[in-house]
């Protein structure tokens, strides 16, 4: 995949996020996990960015290793909402929770192939 490819991904998954928040009960649980939410997902769109302009391969390799962290505590805040059910648009919360996932594997591998890179 591409890095404007992934990018707008990313974007669109940060966009998603926010619309699907947009969706929660007024609880304090919900909004507490929503605004977590968003920032994690926002994070690592965010984060995305500054690792295309890494100043170095190392820099690259730690803000990937961040978005990837963002991206777990996003997989397991939607787990979180789905389980108490605080959301009521199942679907988007599904294809949320895929996209999520695609999008935590991705970074697996990217991050495998950089720090193979730094080490050869």
């Amino acid at each position: 995949m591409k890095p404007n490819q992934l990018e707008e991904r990313l974007i669109q998954f940060s966009i998603d996020v926010i619309l699907l928040c947009k969706k929660t009960d007024k609880s304090f649980a919900s909004e507490h996990l929503a605004k977590q939410l968003m920032r994690s997902a926002t994070s690592s769109a965010l984060n995305y960015g500054e690792a295309r302009g890494g100043e170095s391969n190392r820099d690259f390799l730690h803000k990937m290793k961040i978005c990837l962290k963002e991206l777990r505590e996003s997989f397991i805040n939607l787990k979180i909402m789905k389980g108490a059910i605080l959301i009521s648009d199942l679907d988007l919360l599904e294809k949320l929770s895929k996209e999520n996932n695609e999008l935590i594997s991705i970074f697996v591998s990217s991050i495998k192939t950089a720090s193979n890179k730094l080490t050869a």
